[in-house]
């Protein structure tokens, strides 16, 4: 497993000085990249700009999709562009709704709904990192965020369905990210966690124990 820690910098920019805040409707994909586009220097090295600073008045929907796998689909096509999906990813907003999450692009003019099948990130990599004598796990998701296992950030098994596509409950690993969006960790990114981590199995279920920040975390499994 490869740990690289990489850092981007990049000038601030204003979004008041944006010329897409006189955009009335970003409901298309130009038209919202173009926007992006304008401010990314704001997010360069995964700054998250102010969302809960922001409050529109106009809603609008977008057909895109967060497939359960992580893939971004816009207008039934993958979206094969990591960049632009990265960019996207730091305006992702989460809402509760009567019972009933939403998820938006959001920006200081407009929040655009989009569906996600299951989590909105996905985690596909995990390393130990050090800091004097300490070592951490460290996850990196496919659009750049970067967490640490920790009390704030634990790993959370819960179950997921899909009848539409098909899917028998499962159960699956999650991290929480920021402003309320967790992410999926990956399959192959839970192998490794089991080669770190140390297995043992009694009454039944399997215990995963991982060491993180100098404190111990369990995860408890039913066994096959």
């Amino acid at each position: 497993m490869n740990n690289d820690n990489k850092s981007i910098t990049g000038n601030d920019s204003s979004v008041a000085n944006s010329p897409n805040d006189k955009v009335s409707n970003l409901n298309s994909m130009e038209a919202l990249s173009h926007y992006l586009k304008s401010t990314a220097g704001e997010r360069a090295g995964r700054a998250i700009p102010p969302l809960e600073k922001w409050h529109p008045e106009s809603v609008a929907d977008m057909d895109l999709v967060i497939k359960a796998n992580g893939e971004w689909w816009h207008e039934g096509g993958q979206m094969t562009r990591e960049s632009l999906v990265s960019l996207f990813a730091t305006i992702l907003w989460k809402e509760e709704n009567n019972g009933k999450t939403e998820y938006f692009l959001k920006t200081p003019v407009q929040k655009i709904r989009i569906q996600v099948e299951d989590a909105p990130l996905l985690i596909n990599d995990v390393g130990i990192v050090y800091e004097g004598d300490t070592s951490w796990l460290e996850f990196t998701t496919t659009t750049g965020d970067v967490l640490r296992l920790d009390e704030e950030h634990p790993i959370m098994l819960k179950t997921y369905s899909n009848q539409e596509a098909a899917v028998e409950a499962q159960v699956r690993p999650y991290m929480p990210v920021r402003n309320g969006l967790t992410a999926l960790i990956g399959r192959n990114t839970f192998y490794h966690l089991t080669e770190i981590g140390e297995l043992t199995e009694q009454n039944g279920e399997t215990t995963l124990t991982l060491q993180s920040g100098g404190k111990s975390y369990q995860l408890s499994m039913p066994a096959n």
